[in-house]
């Protein structure tokens, strides 16, 4: 857990011990606004939403921040949650941009906006809502619904503009006094020059007045301390840029000095750092110095200067510098940005600026693809999650580029690891279904060269796999079939191979177990014939373990998993490597060796919650219910079966709706009652549904650190009467939805 610490003095012990939530450090002193503060808070008492107004620049942002850090416990008692909305470019994608924020996993066909909901129905959560104004009405659309359906819901909503909603109040925020505006500026010029004085100097208070004590303002200027004194500032201010405002006369004057700020800032830059803040306005969210240098390199700034440029643009706050999971990156912030992009636009060079921009995250990804089969996968993934925006924002130049579709196929096909095995499929597929349709690609020629035709039957097969995931048979039947045929008619056997793969996956899903088999066995072959081998390739040897097994086979099975496994260690893969491991564990239980069925399936769950794979998580739950209740202990068993329960909506069809994957789960409900008793097991149950993901994982390692001793129960008779009532299960798994043939 994250904790904004209180820089000013002592946090109000009302606030409570720390809580989740995804609020940043404060890498510096926050000053003044303390009155402000109180008020926002008494405001928050009383209005489920307040909006935060103000001019660009006012520090609305910080400041909202800083209060939400600070509320009383009882209105974030579930956390304290900050959503960036200035990188979203559309408001369809407003949904996607909260549930990512709010670390929510859904493989459904859920709208977006109904899984928020359930999310947040019965959670006493604070929402801070940063940057709408360009996506309001998607925004105040969302905000309504979700106030309306979560009682407990406190949003703090920041921008430019309200959202005009019923019960909505107001908090217009004021520059900030001249007192405080000067105490600004010696804070952030003690950190260049730490002999730096006090706010006091008259000097520096007149400085502070003329640029309306506005912070971003006070901080810019306070970023050229290196090079001019207090009255040097004063003297280029008065003297040089007095006419230097944004817009016509008629213009706010906050709005005035706000540009008059910026425009000082981008007029005391040399000429490098001029063209290279123009260019860093692509960007849509933070970024890292590699990508800077190759966007923004070349024709007038060379490559090996940028650090050096961006090391001049830091020390003027023209640019922020953060550290996180990531290392280093560096932002803009929002009006600097849209100052940056006006520069650009008048230098002509935003499309090709937007091209290298593009260019660089279709690299990237390409790099995260091959590098996913690897001991760097969580890297890989921490790496897609932090790079998100700005993958977003190519996606969309591609989408909406005439020309450019071909590449947002390709872009979002390359992506099938992140949206399939980091809890990404509804995402995912609102990219596929758009760069698949008859929208994907304005002004393209429908007869596609080679390369066009490849990156469509990329996206088509990823199309097919996350629509599999999803429990969408018509949507997954619908993309594979077409994949199909037109890598046949193509020759594309990479294409070919994987469509057969995934068909194979949705048989096995639906229970058709043979086919399942058969088309799994020749996707293996056609992936040895081209020399393929990769993740997808290993979870289809471990698709076909699952079919197999089903079928009574369980020494294949655990012949082809033991061998996923080793494969998994020899290339450093933990993605499928979860999979294979549940695979095993279920034999492990079926042979009775319950402690080697519970190291496995804790390693797999340890694995699967890292990648923020939902599916592989509750199949793991379920499996670790099973053998839990197997262990003798049904009460723990029935609480891990309501968590379960809890999850699946947010996978899809629960056990897809699927006989074989449901036996294993009525086996071990009907041993848990007739040990707990109906109305005790019912009750355990509900104690497991107000579980979430994370204090299951947490339950399960806990269990193991108490190192619990338990004397397995006999396995079970094996039944071989297909009358009414409950069944043990076979030897061989789940044969006929937990019923044995004779």
């Amino acid at each position: 857990m994250r904790r904004t610490p209180c820089p000013d003095g002592p946090e109000d012990p009302s606030s409570g011990p720390p809580r989740p939530g995804n609020l940043p450090h404060e890498l510096n002193r926050f000053v003044g606004r303390a009155a402000e503060r109180s008020a926002l808070l008494r405001d928050l008492e009383t209005a489920r939403l307040v909006t935060v107004t103000g001019v660009g620049g006012v520090g609305k942002s910080r400041f909202a921040a800083h209060a939400a850090a600070r509320a009383p416990t009882h209105l974030r008692r579930d956390g304290v949650w900050r959503v960036e909305l200035t990188p979203v470019r559309g408001g369809e994608l407003v949904e996607h941009a909260l549930a990512q924020a709010l670390g929510l996993t859904d493989h459904t066909t859920r709208p977006p906006r109904q899984v928020l909901v359930d999310h947040l129905a019965e959670r006493h959560l604070l929402l801070v809502l940063d940057g709408y104004e360009h996506v309001v009405d998607a925004c105040a659309s969302l905000v309504r619904d979700l106030l309306r359906a979560a009682p407990r819901l406190r949003v703090i909503a920041v921008g430019r503009r309200p959202l005009t909603l019923a019960g909505e109040r107001l908090f217009p925020l004021a520059p900030l006094t001249a007192q405080d505006a000067a105490e600004l500026f010696a804070d952030r010029a003690r950190g260049l020059l730490p002999e730096f004085g006090s706010g006091a100097d008259p000097e520096v208070l007149e400085l502070c007045r003329r640029l309306d004590c506005l912070p971003l303002a006070v901080e810019l200027a306070a970023g050229r301390l290196r090079a001019l004194s207090p009255a040097q500032l004063l003297e280029r201010l008065d003297d040089r840029f007095r006419l230097l405002t944004g817009g016509g006369r008629d213009a706010l004057p906050r709005h005035q000095t706000l540009r008059t700020t910026i425009g000082w800032s981008h007029e005391l830059c040399t000429a490098p750092e001029r063209l290279l803040w123009a260019r860093l306005s692509v960007f849509s969210g933070p970024f890292d110095l590699e990508a800077a240098e190759y966007v923004c390199g070349g024709d007038g700034l060379r490559h090996d200067e940028i650090l050096d440029v961006l090391d001049a643009l830091l020390a003027q706050s023209v640019v922020l510098r953060e550290e996180g999971p990531g290392g280093v990156r560096y932002r803009l912030l929002d009006t600097v940005r849209a100052y940056g992009a006006e520069w650009l636009d008048s230098l002509g060079d935003t499309g090709r600026m937007r091209r290298r921009h593009r260019d660089w995250y279709l690299g990237l990804a390409t790099w995260c693809e091959l590098d996913w089969f690897s001991p760097r996968q969580s890297e890989v993934a921490a790496r897609i999650d932090a790079e998100l925006p700005n993958l977003r924002a190519a996606l969309e130049f591609c989408l909406s580029e005439p020309g450019e579709g071909h590449l947002g196929r390709y872009l979002a096909g390359t992506l099938w690891f992140y949206w399939a095995g980091c809890g990404r499929l509804a995402e995912g597929r609102h990219w596929l279904d758009r760069s698949v349709g008859p929208d994907g690609d304005p002004g393209e020629d429908e007869a596609d060269p080679d390369e066009y035709r490849d990156a469509r039957l990329k996206a088509l097969w990823v199309l097919g796999y996350v629509a599999v995931l999803q429990g969408d048979v018509v949507a997954a039947l619908a993309a594979l079939e077409e994949c199909r045929e037109e890598a046949e008619c193509a020759g594309n056997a990479t294409a070919l191979a994987y469509a057969v793969h995934r068909t194979g996956c949705l048989a096995l899903v639906t229970d058709d177990l043979p086919r399942a088999e058969r088309l799994l066995r020749a996707a293996l072959h056609r992936y040895r014939e081209i020399g393929e081998l990769n993740s997808n390739v290993l979870m289809g040897q471990v698709e076909l373990a699952m079919a197999v097994a089903f079928q009574g086979d369980l020494p294949q099975a655990v012949e082809l998993c033991e061998d996923v496994r080793d494969i998994c260690a020899d290339h450093g893969e933990r993605w499928t490597l979860a999979y294979a491991l549940y695979v095993l564990a279920f034999a492990a239980w079926n042979a009775g060796d319950l402690p080697k069925a519970r190291e496995l399936l804790v390693e797999s769950l340890v694995i699967d919650h890292e990648f923020h794979d939902l599916l592989g998580l509750v199949l793991t739950v379920e499996l670790l219910a099973l053998v839990t209740v197997a262990e003798g202990d049904a009460a723990e068993g029935a609480v891990l079966q309501g968590a379960a329960g809890r999850i699946w909506p947010s996978v899809g069809l629960p056990l897809f709706g699927s006989a074989q994957f449901n036996g294993p789960h009525e086996w071990c409900a009907a041993r848990a009652r007739a040990s707990l008793g109906d109305a005790r097991f019912d009750e355990l149950a509900r104690a497991g549904e107000r579980l979430g993901a994370d204090e299951v994982v947490a339950r399960v390692l806990a269990r193991g650190e108490r190192q619990w001793t338990t004397v397995p129960a006999p396995r079970p008779a094996r039944s071989t009467e297909n009358g009414p009532g409950t069944r043990e299960p076979a030897a061989s798994p789940t044969a006929n939805g937990g019923e044995t043939t004779g």
